[in-house]
């Protein structure tokens, strides 16, 4: 095969690519429609276009706008920030089993925030702006001790070993978390166990614009290397034999991709798997380059977390399902199935 004909099959790939990602996005306009249709106080497609041009009565603008928009919003961009962070960790481990939550990175997240509720009311903004925070440093933590575990002079990262030591690792984190449960007031314990079972905390703008700069960020940075990323993937000592700082680079990805788990995690409770399927999913429609590996998770991680919170709400009238409940009927039978595709 010469040259020209690799670069045609590029081609096609990447038109192909583009396709598929503009199909899903519609998909998430589609699904981002519906969902401001549905709850527990239904509004019909003429209200809500009424609503978002200024038409709509008080009541129909505070349910739109204060409950369910910065709610569908917030569920776009932490299946993005989870989508892409299972990416890269399955890219630099090249194991199709890594995801932040199989690796106990959204346990520490978790950790984190369910610490400073126990000490601390959330009633204040500054409250809310500082989660994300806290979570990228409980998450950042796990992740140099995930690490550390994992390691072996002279061997470096063994894949099987950072999955093993991962999911110890967020064994014995849930199971403080559920000690620390104990001891919660039950108003608390209420928020803790909504938190726990991935049920999506952001009903307001303020959740938004404390997740925001992380995904604005992290994710452009996640991008950019998509390069790097296609080296890597090659292996350490074809990586290192064209040049790049494979231990450098896979430094500084991980850190963006602990750093959108976390932020993400802080604001949506314990959702897991989608760090897991939308890679995978995307690594199916548009191939193996990060170059549209990257932006196809997120935009399938970003489908996948808003079908599965529309659904929850919908599906219970008086009340609401988790969006973690729904996103593990979907990811657990999947999650096995890798499993026993890796066995074989």
């Amino acid at each position: 095969m010469n040259s020209s004909q690799i670069r045609l099959i590029d081609q096609t790939r990447k038109k192909r690519g583009i396709t598929v990602m503009c199909v899903i996005a519609v998909l998430i306009v589609v699904v981002f429609i519906v969902s401001m249709n549905i709850g527990y106080i239904r509004l019909s497609p003429i209200d809500v276009m009424k609503t978002l041009f200024g038409k709509g009565t008080d009541r129909q603008w505070l349910i739109l706008f204060e409950f369910r928009l910065p709610r569908i919003v917030i569920s776009v961009l932490i299946g993005a920030g989870l989508a892409v962070s299972g990416c890269v960790m399955q890219g630099i481990s090249r194991n199709p089993l890594a995801d932040p939550g199989i690796l106990g990175i959204n346990a520490g997240a978790g950790l984190m925030v369910m610490l400073f509720i126990s000490f601390n009311p959330m009633t204040t903004m500054g409250s809310v702006f500082v989660l994300p925070l806290l979570a990228l440093i409980g998450a950042g933590l796990t992740a140099i001790l995930i690490y550390a575990l994992a390691y072996k002079k002279n061997e470096g990262i063994s894949s099987s070993r950072l999955i093993l030591n991962g999911i110890a690792v967020a064994a014995g984190i849930s199971s403080v978390m559920i000690v620390l449960t104990l001891a919660l007031e039950p108003q608390k314990y209420q928020f803790v166990a909504k938190w726990l079972a991935g049920s999506i905390m952001g009903t307001n703008w303020k959740y938004v614009l404390a997740l925001l700069p992380w995904i604005l960020i992290l994710l452009p940075f996640v991008f950019y290397k998509a390069r790097v990323m296609n080296v890597i993937s090659l292996g350490n000592g074809t990586a290192t034999g064209l040049g790049t700082d494979v231990q450098k680079e896979s430094i500084m990805l991980l850190s963006a991709a602990v750093g959108l788990a976390g932020s993400s995690v802080a604001v949506s409770g314990g959702i897991g798997f989608v760090g897991l399927i939308a890679p995978h999913l995307a690594r199916r429609l548009v191939g193996p380059k990060h170059q549209l590996l990257f932006p196809a998770s997120a935009l399938t991680g970003a489908l996948l977390v808003i079908l599965a919170d529309t659904i929850g709400r919908s599906i219970l009238q008086s009340s609401e399902i988790p969006t973690g409940i729904v996103v593990a009927v979907i990811g657990a039978p999947y999650f096995l199935y890798l499993l026993s595709r890796v066995k074989k």
